[in-house]
């Protein structure tokens, strides 16, 4: 059976628009893409997160300093430390702005 040429050019380009439109959740993004430094429960009591001395964001005290768009911004380009070494990566290039957004509402969750 042949499909019609049209008919294929659809099916292709709803297929990359749907493709393209997913956006996982912040839950999904934070176990992929945070969790092995920042622990599942956002404690940091992981390896690196202790080496790091990354912090605990279930304390309020943590939270109350920490502000949307300095998160959003460190999320995006990635930290550097006073060596200039990084110590986090940048996401640009693997979440789009909105998963970002979404991700610094799911880190305030993790507020007790």
């Amino acid at each position: 059976m042949k499909i019609p040429t049209k008919l294929a050019l659809a099916a292709a380009a709803l297929a990359l628009i749907s493709g393209g439109a997913y956006a996982a959740s912040a839950s999904d993004n934070w176990d992929n893409s945070c969790a092995s430094c920042h622990g599942s429960d956002g404690k940091a009591q992981t390896k690196t997160g202790k080496k790091l001395k990354i912090k605990d964001y279930t304390d309020a005290a943590v939270q109350a300093q920490l502000k949307d768009d300095e998160m959003i911004k460190s999320i995006t380009e990635g930290i550097k430390g006073d060596n200039g070494k990084e110590k986090m990566k940048s996401f640009k290039d693997e979440l789009s702005a909105d998963e970002i957004k979404d991700l610094v509402g799911f880190i305030r969750k993790f507020k007790a």
